[in-house]
């Protein structure tokens, strides 16, 4: 009889196992509990369905442009890499994602080429007619690199395009520089890709907590030891190629030694949390100020300049563990957090606690489910994007939470702030991304091992500019074309 392969593990933390007794006491109110959730399951399915259904016949007015790519294997993280190409048209730009398999081939960090469609470009009939269980022309396989371990996130260098980070189980980040790197054939026990650098430091293992400074090559990891470690790529390097326009391949000025089991030690460690670290971030014009957020529901504040203790700890800033968190590049005093407890909350670092306690600028409840991935948008300052376990990815403009009551009217049903709902997915969305080459743009993937059994989707996609756009240009265009049909009509 043969063995069943092991199912690809899912985010969090792993279950203790019970006494023996206890389990047994246990075992007929968790078969009940079963059928109960299978009974939810199978509820939730015909929901998720029925909302995908109705999201599909409005993708011609609600987006620009939809890309669906169909993965065999669930991707835990995804990201834009350099932009390569500019055509008439469409845009050719690296994509990075990851393969996280059942153990019948390699775990892969994938490179792909992506040609992103320009704005205003695709024809609407096109932008909705695609199959769910194929794969995307536009997004093609360019190299392939085994890695040892599955790949839970991925984070690419601002000072250099070719070399990214990445988090898997174990206390080591790797260091890729993935134009030096050879392309490999994923079969079942071939070796593993030799990484180009190995950062050391952590004691247990540091599986998504992964940050890269935008300031300098600095490193910055979060793991199960409590501790946040920050290394410099510097501490190991041979030439440093800072000039962020030079034209690609950039390998040939790798920041990284070509040699055999490079490692290199951290700057420094900090401790001032009480459980796992799950998300780090660095401030945007800082390699010496960061923040992380964990399992203890804190959000702390760091400077290393001033020693490896907290700067400031919010103890309590969600009802719940705290999984990601992000620091505002347009205006440096707003972070962003993300909980289980289904809620983001937008904290000013000026005013982090009153009385001890978390102090928060507004709290965005539109999840169902547990959040994932908060990110700032890097084309306006006061919008960022959040994804959740419910499969939703929403779109949040703070400014408009005020202005809450005027659009009443026309969102009844949607909390303030939130003018952008992605439903395109029908399971978790474990990772985004917003392209900073190509504004509104955004990459977005989901772990469809609930809904499907395995594999994941991976979604290329910008909304309609006549969503996000200032009212009243969307209404003098609406008007102009409105005057330009009506004026076609007569003369016919």
């Amino acid at each position: 009889m043969e063995e069943a392969l092991p199912t690809p593990r899912k985010r969090g933390r792993p279950r203790k196992d019970k006494p023996k007794e206890e389990r047994e006491r246990e075992e007929p109110a968790a078969a009940e509990k079963m059928r109960e959730r299978a009974d939810k399951k199978s509820h939730h399915s015909s929901v998720v369905d029925e909302k995908y259904v109705q999201w599909k016949s409005l993708v011609p007015v609600l987006y620009d442009w939809l890309a669906n790519h169909n993965l065999l294997w669930p991707s835990l993280s995804c990201r834009w890499g350099p932009q390569l190409e500019q055509g008439k048209f469409k845009n050719r730009q690296r994509l990075y994602l990851s393969e996280q398999t059942d153990g019948s081939v390699p775990n892969t960090l994938v490179i792909a080429n992506c040609e992103v469609v320009k704005s205003r470009v695709a024809a609407a009939d096109h932008v909705s007619e695609f199959n769910e269980e194929a794969r995307s022309p536009f997004v093609k396989k360019y190299k392939t690199i085994i890695h040892p371990g599955e790949v839970n996130r991925i984070r690419e260098l601002p000072q250099n395009n070719s070399i990214i980070a990445t988090h898997t189980d174990c206390p080591e980040v790797l260091i890729w520089d993935v134009e030096a790197q050879p392309n490999r054939h994923a079969v079942l026990g071939a070796a593993d890709s030799r990484p180009d650098l190995v950062l050391t430091g952590h004691q247990e293992n540091a599986e998504f907590a992964l940050a890269m400074c935008p300031a300098e090559p600095f490193v910055l990891s979060g793991g199960r030891d409590k501790s946040v470690v920050l290394w410099s790529i510097q501490d190991h390097v041979s030439t440093l190629t800072t000039d962020a326009t030079t034209k690609y391949p950039r390998s040939s000025g790798s920041i990284i030694k070509a040699a055999d089991n490079s490692s290199v030690g951290p700057r420094g460690i900090f401790l001032g949390h009480e459980d796992t670290v799950e998300d780090v971030q660095f401030c945007p014009s800082s390699a010496q100020e960061f923040c992380s957020v964990g399992d203890d529901s804190c959000l702390i504040l760091w400077d290393a300049r001033v020693g490896s203790s907290p700067v400031v700890k919010v103890e309590k800033a969600h009802d719940g563990d705290l999984h990601c968190v992000d620091w505002n590049p347009h205006d440096q005093n707003l972070i962003l957090t993300g909980s289980a407890d289904h809620s983001v909350c937008m904290f000013d670092r000026r005013n982090l606690t009153s009385d001890g306690v978390g102090s928060l600028i507004h709290k965005f409840e539109g999840h169902k489910a547990a959040v994932l991935c908060v990110q700032w948008s890097p084309d306006r300052s006061s919008v960022f994007g959040s994804s959740a376990e419910d499969g939703l990815l929403n779109i949040w403009d703070y400014d408009r939470v005020g202005k809450k009551k005027e659009h009443a009217t026309r969102t009844p049903n949607f909390p303030p702030g939130l003018f952008f709902q992605h439903a395109g997915h029908r399971d978790k969305v474990v990772d985004f991304h917003w392209n900073a080459a190509d504004p509104w743009t955004i990459v977005s993937v989901s772990d469809d091992c609930e809904t499907s059994g395995g594999g994941g989707t991976l979604q290329i996609w910008r909304m309609s500019d006549l969503i996000y756009r200032p009212e009243e240009e969307v209404l003098a265009e609406l008007e102009k074309y409105m005057s330009h049909v009506i004026e076609c009509t007569s003369k016919s």
